[in-house]
C-alpha cells in the first residue's frame, strides 16, 4: 500500500513504525541518558506499543473495548507488576525504568497505557503495605494479569478533599461491613480486585483504612457504565458498597494507615501518569513533523512557514523538559529522598499541563483535519486531557508544592 494511499489512522501508525525502525531527531530522543538495559526495557515496550496496541487504538475508542487479552500479552513481558517484587510475580524495576516503559506504551494507546499504570499502583501498594500471605495471595495473579485491579479512593462528595471521604468499614468480629460509594473508578466492574480507602475511625486523615476486595463479595456492586471524553478503552463506574462484608484479614496495614498508603501509592502514580503525557506528546510532535512536511498551503510545504517551525521547536523543548522533570522525580522516589513527594507533585502538574498543550498544537497544526476521528491526533487530545484532573488535580499539585516552599 502506498503512503499516500494509506488512510489517516494507518499513517499515524506506519509513521510511529518507521521513526522507531529509523531513528528520531536526537534533540528528542526519549532513549537519551538512558542506560543500555533501559533502552532495552523501552525498545521492548516500544515495538509491542507499535505491533499490539497502535493498530487497534481507535476501534478500542470507538467501541469502547478493555482489551484485555493485549494487557495480558504485556503483562507476559513484565509489564503487568513492572514494580513488584520478583517473589510474588512481579518485575522488580525501578521508578525510572518504570516511567521510560509507561511513556513508551502510551505511544501506541494512551488510556490502555494509563489504566495499566493505575493496575501497576494497585499491585505495588499490596506487595509494599501487605503482609506475606496478602502477597502471595493477590499479587501473583495481577502480575500476570489474569486479574485485574482498580483503585478507589475517590467519592462523589470527596475528590480532591480525599481525608473527608465517608464510606465507613465498621468492625464486626472478623469481619468489616462496608457502606458508601466510590466515584471515577478506572475498570470499575470489569476488574476483579478493589483496593478500597475507608473510614474505621474518626474524622480525618488518621481515621482511614485500606480493604482489598474482591469481585463477587456480597455487597458489591457497580454503577452505569460513564461516558467519557477520552480514556474510552478502559471501563468507568461507580463502585458501591451496601453491607459489603470484609474479612479482617483483607486489611492493608493496621486501622488509621489507609490514608498514609493511598498518598504513597499517589506519589508513584502522579510519576506514572506524567509518564502516559509524555508518550502522548511525543507521538503528536511526529505527528506534527509529518503533516507540516506533507502538507502543502500557498504552494509550499507547511514546514517552510517560520511560524510554525517555531511552534515546534516551542513543541519539542516542552517534551524534553517535561521528560527530564519526570524521570529526576522518579528517580528522586526511588531512592526515597526527603523531597520526592514535592517532586513528584511538581513532575505530574508541569508535564501533564505542557503535554497536552503539545498535543493541542498538534491538532492545531493539523487544521481541519486534526478534528476528524480519522487522524490519531485528536485522540492522543482526548485520551490526555484528564490527566490534568486525576491522581489529584493540577490545582492540588500547585498546593503541594506552595505548601512545601512556605513551609505550612
Amino acid at each position: 500500500m502506498a503512503w499516500r494511499a494509506a488512510s489517516p489512522r494507518l499513517r499515524a501508525h506506519l509513521l510511529l513504525s518507521r521513526h522507531r525502525r529509523r531513528g528520531i531527531a536526537s534533540c528528542i530522543d526519549p532513549s537519551a541518558g538512558l542506560t543500555e538495559e533501559q533502552k532495552e526495557f523501552q525498545k521492548v515496550a516500544l515495538d509491542f506499543a507499535t505491533k499490539e496496541m497502535a493498530p487497534h487504538m481507535a476501534e478500542w475508542d470507538e467501541k469502547e473495548i478493555f482489551p484485555v487479552e493485549t494487557m495480558r500479552k504485556a503483562a507476559q513481558l513484565g509489564f503487568g507488576g513492572i514494580y513488584v517484587r520478583p517473589d510474588v510475580g512481579g518485575s522488580g524495576l525501578s521508578r525510572l525504568d518504570t516511567s521510560v516503559i509507561f511513556e513508551a506504551l502510551s505511544t501506541g494507546c494512551t488510556s490502555t497505557t494509563a489504566y495499566m499504570s493505575i493496575h501497576n499502583m494497585c499491585a505495588w501498594m499490596i506487595d509494599s503495605f501487605g503482609n506475606e500471605e496478602q502477597r502471595h495471595k493477590f499479587c501473583p495473579s495481577l502480575c500476570s494479569m489474569e486479574k485485574f485491579a482498580s483503585y478507589c479512593l475517590t467519592e462523589p462528595g470527596s475528590g480532591s478533599d480525599a481525608a473527608s471521604l465517608l464510606t465507613s468499614a465498621k468492625r464486626k468480629g472478623d469481619t468489616y461491613i462496608l457502606n458508601g460509594s466510590k466515584a471515577f473508578i478506572s475498570g470499575g466492574g470489569d476488574t476483579d480486585v478493589y483496593v478500597v480507602m475507608c473510614r474505621t475511625g474518626g474524622p480525618g486523615p488518621k481515621g482511614i483504612s485500606c480493604m482489598v476486595l474482591e469481585k463477587g463479595t456480597p455487597g458489591l456492586s457497580f454503577g452505569k457504565k460513564e461516558k467519557k471524553v477520552g480514556w474510552n478503552s478502559q471501563p468507568t463506574r461507580a463502585v458501591i458498597f451496601e453491607d459489603c462484608v470484609v474479612p479482617v484479614e483483607n486489611r492493608l496495614g493496621a486501622e488509621g494507615q489507609g490514608f498514609n498508603i493511598a498518598m504513597k501509592g499517589l506519589n508513584g502514580g502522579r510519576i506514572n501518569i506524567a509518564s502516559c503525557s509524555l508518550g502522548a506528546a511525543h507521538a503528536s510532535v511526529l505527528l506534527a513533523q509529518e503533516h507540516l512536511t506533507v502538507r502543502k498551503q500557498f504552494g509550499e510545504p507547511l514546514a517552510n512557514n517560520q511560524y510554525l517551525q517555531f511552534r515546534l521547536a516551542e513543541m519539542a523543548t516542552r517534551l524534553v523538559a517535561a521528560r527530564l522533570m519526570v524521570r529526576n522525580a522518579a528517580r528522586a522516589l526511588q531512592e526515597g529522598r526527603e523531597d520526592a513527594a514535592v517532586l513528584c507533585s511538581m513532575a505530574k502538574l508541569f508535564a501533564t499541563d505542557e503535554c497536552f498543550a503539545i498535543c493541542n498544537q498538534a491538532l492545531q497544526m493539523h487544521g481541519g483535519y486534526g478534528y476528524l476521528k480519522d487522524y490519531a491526533v485528536q485522540q492522543f487530545v482526548r485520551d490526555i486531557r484528564v490527566h490534568q484532573i486525576l491522581e489529584g488535580t493540577n490545582e492540588v499539585m500547585r498546593m503541594i508544592v506552595a505548601r512545601n516552599l512556605l513551609q505550612v
